[in-house]
């Protein structure tokens, strides 16, 4: 295990994880602490997974955008809509900052993300009147969600 003070300010989510095991491995060797080993090693383990979802709910946000920008041939919410996935690209930059093992699970997550951002951003350009019903949502890179990348505008 890492040095845990250090390890906490430089990956949370990899802190709690290995914090959790401790704890789990202490109860097991019957340390004669008064303290509810498996209840606290699920509780940090839940700080970890916390930061996991705000990072997947991050990225379901810019999937979203990205779609809605790729199939609206709409002028007015275009703005709004890259001022939006460039918010959300700085936030999920903080989150990585702060736990740089989740850079690993990008792919997966992105993956997993893409047909509930593609449901998303249909049923939103279909209340604007736009075809959304079924959107197929192309396999983004990591390089396309979280850089300065944006897709040609739909022709009009």
């Amino acid at each position: 295990m890492a040095g845990a003070s250090s390890l906490y300010d430089e990956d949370f989510v990899l802190w709690s994880k290995e914090q959790a095991e401790a704890l789990r491995a202490a109860a097991r060797g019957g340390s004669n602490e008064p303290l509810d080993f498996e209840n606290l090693a699920e509780e940090i383990e839940d700080l970890g997974k916390s930061t996991r979802r705000e990072l997947m709910s991050r990225l379901l946000v810019v999937l979203e955008h990205l779609l809605k920008l790729e199939h609206s041939t709409a002028t007015e919410p275009r703005a709004g809509w890259e001022e939006t996935i460039e918010r959300e690209r700085s936030n999920i930059e903080d989150l990585l900052e702060e736990s740089p093992s989740l850079r690993g699970d990008l792919p997966s997550m992105i993956d997993k993300a893409r047909s509930r951002a593609a449901r998303l951003a249909a049923r939103s350009l279909g209340s604007r009147g736009e075809a959304g019903a079924e959107l197929s949502p192309p396999p983004y890179s990591v390089e396309e969600v979280l850089g300065d990348w944006f897709r040609e505008e739909p022709e009009k």
